[in-house]
């Protein structure tokens, strides 16, 4: 029976519903036919304004919408692909049907006064939650001060006009989503500022057994951004990552099709810093992800991620 009706679940966030919107449209392009509606959630780290780690981690911002999926109250889910736990599966009875187009991966920083990052004086505060940007900034920046800020971007941007934080460090993609790269005073290198696994990405979550709305929603998949996808989540998941270890990484599909990894695990005051870098052929994406996996092993990331509180 051809489907003419899509219930979508998402995130309440000003980002998130953004988000939806990008979904809707491209369904609309390709399937002119079909209907959509958005059920909007508000999840448990939407809700919590303190350490994630005591909320179930990163899952704090999947778990509501994972729920409505999986009870039948809407038929497709919208997640950014970081913050979706690698270190465990899916909930069972669900699947990812299509990763879109990547969006940038990078980092921007937000300063009033229109300073770069090198140009900050010391003390200066930054504001952020992310033990990713905080033990990249203790290894590169250790005179500037990170003092945490939660909320979504518009929040955030808030608080910094409020004067909790000096400048604040964002994702250029999320800015783009809800339209204020206005703010942005500096684009970050990767080599500057790595980005977390799944940055920029949108992945579509069905029901397994939802075959026919899986036939439709794979065509708003991107292949490159599968492969790297792929790659980045094997890495993750092989390593045992959980929401308080500071991992980065990015997959890349080179000019030839050759898919390169580059990731680094982070001790959280940024004093230890593991690096692997490895190109494979078109071999399976995952097979690249647990190489890389392994060699940071090898270095000693197990010891590392398993020594921080979570």
């Amino acid at each position: 029976m051809p489907r003419d009706l899509i219930r979508i679940v998402s995130r309440d966030s000003p980002m998130a519903l953004a988000q939806v919107e990008r979904v809707r449209a491209e369904l609309a392009a390709l399937h002119p036919d079909v209907k959509t509606t958005v059920l909007p959630v508000k999840t448990t780290g939407d809700k919590w304004m303190g350490d994630l780690s005591q909320v179930e981690g990163k899952g704090a911002f999947t778990k509501e919408v994972d729920a409505a999926l999986l009870a039948g109250e809407a038929d497709l889910a919208v997640h950014c692909v970081k913050d979706v736990p690698a270190d465990r599966p899916l909930p069972a009875g669900t699947v990812f049907a299509a990763f879109l187009q990547r969006d940038d991966i990078r980092d921007a920083l937000i300063h009033p006064g229109g300073l770069t990052l090198d140009e900050l004086p010391a003390g200066t505060r930054i504001g952020t939650s992310s033990v990713r940007r905080i033990a990249q900034l203790a290894a590169s920046h250790p005179h500037l001060e990170c003092v945490p800020i939660r909320g979504n971007a518009n929040r955030r941007l808030e608080k910094l006009a409020a004067g909790e934080a000096d400048a604040l460090l964002l994702a250029v993609a999320g800015l783009d989503r809800i339209g204020r790269t206005d703010v942005i005073t500096e684009i970050l290198s990767p080599d500057v500022m790595m980005p977390p696994i799944g940055a920029g990405v949108l992945a579509l979550q069905c029901r397994e057994g939802d075959t026919d709305l899986i036939d439709l929603v794979t065509d708003l998949g991107d292949p490159d951004t599968y492969r790297v996808t792929q790659a980045e989540r094997m890495l993750l998941h092989v390593l045992q990552g959980h929401c308080n270890s500071p991992i980065a990484g990015y997959a890349q599909v080179e000019r030839g099709g050759e898919l390169s990894l580059r990731a680094t695990v982070f001790s959280p005051d940024g004093k230890v810093m593991l690096n692997a870098h490895e190109w494979t052929g078109r071999l399976d994406p995952a097979t690249l992800g647990t190489s890389v996996a392994v060699a940071l092993l090898r270095q000693g990331a197990r010891d590392v991620i398993d020594g921080i509180p979570h």
